[in-house]
């Protein structure tokens, strides 16, 4: 199984940088590009960690990453590196917009799951991902 789930993440990577690839370009400069690309990293580390949580009936815990780790209190993560280290400024504002949104329904899961109601947990999961889907089909920064 970790065979194939190897390969099948090497397939997905060589697909990524096919000549067709229609996504908007959004350069950065290499430091910019460097931050946002840990901060990417970062943020499926928070996902998985809230779907173990969500997956182990431990919804309000769950919130509490979402709302540290991806939500509106996750904002600004880089206002303090030099100007070409923050990938905001930089970004397209349609693409800068689509990362606010994604903070805002990452805010909206963490409110729901505080409430500890298993359903509408588990209901309003893709709040999570909406958006870092619209916005990596969107936009490429390489």
């Amino acid at each position: 199984m970790k065979a194939f789930l190897m390969g099948f993440l090497a397939l997905l990577a060589t697909a990524g940088h096919a000549a067709d690839d229609q996504r908007q370009l959004a350069p950065m400069p290499p430091a910019a590009d460097a931050s946002l690309r840990a901060e990417m990293r970062a943020n499926l580390l928070a996902l998985n960690e809230i779907l173990g949580l969500v997956a182990s009936g431990k919804y309000r815990e769950a919130g509490q990453i979402a709302e540290d780790e991806l939500g509106v209190s996750a904002m600004g993560k880089h206002r303090n590196l030099p100007f070409d280290a923050r990938p905001g400024p930089h970004m397209p504002p349609a693409m800068h917009s689509a990362g606010v949104d994604g903070h805002q329904a990452a805010s909206e899961f963490a409110r729901i799951a505080a409430s500890g109601d298993r359903e509408k947990t588990i209901a309003a999961l893709p709040l999570l991902t909406s958006g870092c889907v619209a916005c990596h089909y969107a936009y490429r920064i390489r």
